[in-house]
This record gives structure tokens, sequence and C-alpha cells, in this order.
């Protein structure tokens, strides 16, 4: 649009479209009662005039909301339990919940409206300044739960503190006597990782303790990255004593290489995780871990949409739910004679 140019309205599209203003103003808040093929045509119409609609301006809540959420990659546990607590809350408020893999097809968004739904819920996904565009042309307000980088000033967002959750698992292990302590975490520009890892030097560097560059390795939030990374810390010259890994199924990979190599969990390497999932209390020896409020997580994030749906105002752009450090069986103080050198 050229900078004097006029702002496409809402009238300009119904007399495109050859339907009354009101016909678009219902495909534009997301009303269901519009017919499919005029629905298409109106919608058409937006995105080629990149009609951006007034921030969610409703005059009346919607009475059956229906709620998107995508994930990216597999219905790990992580995402299992975050997806529990939005359809939990969905059944409370009295929304519907359709569960879909992120897609990236043409015209995504505006096609999401046409069947119906209200919002976007993404969890742990990536969206681009051109993914935020389609969505805000289609009038879809997004939020995202546990963001993997930092989001645009627009976005809405449900994490938790992972900075003090690392800091909790590193001073935890310290407290027992730990001082090669190694953290093996996902992916190098995960706003998530990034916090944890920055906890774990806090702790390291408050207790003087040294942190070798090979004692902090990225990675993948998976069972993989445990395996591989354990093998590549284990292997050093002074192994660590206690690996704090940046998920569950990584400390679950640690856990694993430690078994084939002759180790004891934890009188040879302790390890703690984070989030808390199912698999913690599962595994042998029960995990030490960081509990990430999952369920609560997944409900906030659901409520958060269903009030933008509505076009209310939230009282902030990011919420943080706190993190608690559960101890179990997965550590112990280090025993110097039976040290990770074998």
């Amino acid at each position: 649009m050229r900078p004097n140019a006029r702002r496409t309205t809402l009238a300009d599209i119904a007399q495109a479209a050859g339907v009354s203003v009101a016909t678009v103003s219902k495909v534009v808040n997301g009303r269901g009662d519009v017919a499919p093929r005029t629905r298409a045509r109106v919608q058409e119409l937006l995105h080629q005039h990149r009609y951006l609609a007034p921030v969610f301006r409703r005059t009346e809540a919607i009475e059956s909301p229906t709620i998107e959420v995508q994930f990216q990659g597999g219905l790990k546990s992580y995402v299992a339990e975050a997806l529990e607590g939005i359809v939990d809350s969905a059944a409370e408020s009295g929304a519907s919940v359709v569960v879909s893999k992120a897609s990236r097809a043409p015209h995504w968004a505006r096609d999401l409206v046409s069947a119906g739904r209200h919002a976007v819920i993404a969890v742990t996904s990536v969206y681009t300044a051109a993914h935020l565009n389609e969505l805000a042309r289609a009038g879809l307000p997004l939020v995202v739960l546990d963001p993997l980088h930092l989001p645009d000033s627009r976005v809405n967002s449900v994490g938790a503190t992972n900075f003090a959750g690392g800091l909790a698992a590193t001073q935890h292990l310290l407290f027992l006597g730990h001082r090669r302590v190694a953290y093996l975490g996902g992916p190098t520009m995960a706003v998530c990782n990034q916090a944890r890892m920055h906890g774990y030097r806090a702790a390291m560097e408050a207790e003087g303790a040294q942190v070798p560059d090979a004692y902090v390795q990225p990675g993948e939030f998976t069972y993989e990255t445990g395996l591989l990374g354990a093998a590549a810390l284990l292997a050093l010259p002074e192994p660590p004593t206690a690996i704090f890994a940046g998920n569950d199924e990584i400390a679950l990979g640690v856990i694993e290489t430690a078994r084939a190599r002759g180790l004891r969990i934890p009188e040879d390497l302790s390890v703690v995780g984070f989030d808390d999932t199912n698999l913690a209390q599962m595994t042998s020896p029960p995990l030490t871990t960081v509990r990430q409020p999952l369920r609560e997580m997944g409900g906030a994030a659901l409520r958060t949409a269903l009030r933008l749906a509505n076009g209310e105002k939230v009282e902030s752009h990011h919420i943080e739910l706190a993190t608690e450090l559960v101890v179990r069986a997965s550590t112990a103080p280090p025993r110097e004679e039976t040290s990770a050198r074998r």
C-alpha cells in the first residue's frame, strides 16, 4: 500500500464480492453462518487487498469457539501433557479443540478460518514474520506455548521460569558436592535452552566451579542427543560426575549410555532432567528433574486464546509459570573412587 493510499474498508470488500458489509464482517470475525462459497470469495478478496482487521474487535462473545492446536515433530510426552492441559481447560470453558501438525500450505491461515477456527495455539513451533502477517490478515489470534525463539512483540506466549529451573537443578548438584557438572542441552538458539544453560552457568560461577568448554554441549531435545552427548562427555580426560540434561528425554539417553558403560546411577554418575514428564517416574532409578507445569501452561494458553478470540485485552504478552525441582533417586553425592572415568 502506498503511503497516502486509502485503507481498504469492509465496504470495499463487500462491494467487490457482491455481498453485504454484515456478511464480510462475519467472515472477518470467524462467524459460522456464512455459506462456504461466499466465505471463500470474501477471504480471497481480503487476501488480495491485504485487509488487516482491527485487533479482534468483537461486540459479543463467541458462543462455541474452536481452537486449532498445532505442533511440530512427533507427539512426545512433553507435547502430550501440554495438550492434556489444553483439552481439560477447553472442556471447562465449553470450547472445542482441533489438534494438527503445523502446516505451511498456501493460505493456511484463511483455510483455518474457513474451517471455523477462532484462534491458534502453537506448541513449541516457529513462526516467521510472513506467518504472523498471514494470521493477522485472516484475523486469527495466536498463542505460542513454550516458544523456541523469542516471539514477535505481536505474539502472545506462555512459558516457564527456565532460568530459575536451570539454576535450581545445578545448585542441587553442587549442594551434593559435585564440582564437575556438565550441561547437555537442546538447540543452541532455542530460548528455553538458553535460559536453562544460563541458569546452570550462573550457579556454577557463584560456586566458583569451572565450566570447561566441552562440558556444555547443545543438541536436540531427544533421547539420541542424550545417548551421543553422554558418550562424548564420559570419554573426556576429566569426565563429569553429574550431568544436567535439558529435558527428560535427553536424561534418559544419558542414563542408558552410562548403564552401557557399566556405570551406576547415581553412585557413579548423577543425572538431572527437565520437564517432569511421565517418563521421569518410569525410568530406573526415578529421575530427579525440574518440573514444568505443562498442564497448567496448556490451560493458560487455552484461556489466553479464548480471550483474544473474543477481542479482550490480555495483561501481558508473555506468561511465565514457576518451575520446581523434584528430587528423586538419580542424584547423590559424588564418589570419586568410582568416578565416571570408567
